[in-house]
This record gives C-alpha cells, sequence and structure tokens, in this order.
C-alpha cells in the first residue's frame, strides 16, 4: 500500500503534467529530466542504435510535448509516456525502412558474439535480451516487458498474433537456455 509520501508524489506529478500542458516549460523540463533516462533506454533497446536511440527519445518528448492535452490521466503519466515512447520506435522504424530489415532477418548479426554474462561472471539481461534475434526481441520487449497483448503487437507490426505469439516462445526459449548456462 502506498505511503503518504507516494501519494505526493503522484500528486505532484499530475500537477507537473496539468502544468505542462498548460504551457509551463518548466514543469514539462522536470518530467523531462525524471522520465529521460528511462525513455532512453527503452529506445535503445529497440534500436540497438545508440545514435537513433538519441534520436527516438527525442522525439517521444517533442510528440509529448504537442499531446500532453490528450493524456486524460486513466493511468500513470510514465505508463502513457512509455506507449508514447513504443509507438514512436514502431513507426519512425517503420518510416525509416528498418522496419522490414527488423522482421526479414532471421538473426541479429552479432548474436553468437554477444554473451549473457560479462567477463566478471554476473549475469547480464540486456546482453541475453540483445542477442535475439530482431523480431524475437522487440515481440519480448513489447509483450514481456512494455506489457503489450499479442493482439497489440500484431495490430502495430503487421504480423500475425501467431507469429507474435511464436517469437515471444522462441525469445524466452533462448533467454531460459542463454541465462542458465
Amino acid at each position: 500500500m502506498p505511503g503518504p509520501q507516494a501519494d505526493r508524489s503522484a500528486g505532484g506529478e499530475v500537477d507537473l503534467v496539468r502544468r505542462a500542458a498548460e504551457g509551463d516549460v518548466e514543469s514539462y523540463e522536470t518530467l523531462y529530466r525524471k522520465h529521460v533516462g528511462r525513455i532512453h533506454a527503452l529506445c535503445l533497446r529497440m534500436a540497438r542504435d545508440p545514435s537513433e536511440a538519441d534520436d527516438l527519445t527525442q522525439e517521444t518528448f517533442i510528440r509529448v510535448w504537442e499531446r500532453l492535452g490528450s493524456f486524460r490521466g486513466e493511468s500513470g503519466f510514465s505508463t502513457w509516456l512509455h506507449r508514447v515512447a513504443v509507438n514512436v520506435v514502431v513507426s519512425e522504424l517503420r518510416g525509416r525502412g528498418r522496419w522490414r530489415e527488423l522482421f526479414s532477418a532471421e538473426e541479429a548479426p552479432d548474436a553468437a558474439a554477444t554473451p549473457a554474462f560479462s567477463a566478471g561472471g554476473d549475469l547480464d539481461l540486456e546482453r541475453a535480451i540483445a542477442a535475439l534475434s530482431p523480431q524475437a526481441r522487440l515481440v519480448f520487449l513489447l509483450h514481456d516487458v512494455e506489457g503489450w497483448k499479442h493482439g497489440e503487437i500484431a495490430e502495430q507490426t503487421g504480423i500475425a498474433v501467431g507469429t507474435s505469439k511464436a517469437h515471444l516462445h522462441r525469445a524466452r526459449q533462448l533467454l531460459r537456455e542463454e541465462l542458465s548456462r
């Protein structure tokens, strides 16, 4: 059960969103600073290119600024923001011609060269995820990390629901194998 501090924090964020939607740049900058790290990490996991992740993060926050008035508060701001980010990544990759590349590649070119464990022997889930094929990685991230349903993934990516399920099954299987080594 959230304590009083959590309530103040959530209420404070709702107030920041309201003020930013009314054009208060300082409130928007506060929201940006609070969330930019997680959004950049999400963009990097999905695009796998640091420069592209920078562009996608910037585009996400531009869209958020433009659409703050459409945030209804039915979910948390961070949930809404993550959804905007995923939509930006999917639409930008599709628009840049990378979408077909993602879903036509059999395996990630560096999958075999990317160990799931760091030199120190510590488990590195990020590397294991990065070693997945592009399709399996994207479906895994959308479903298991972002909480999308297979129907939503199919609609956004243009693949069949069954294909989404197959990619997720394969991703989980590969992650289990890689992480059990």
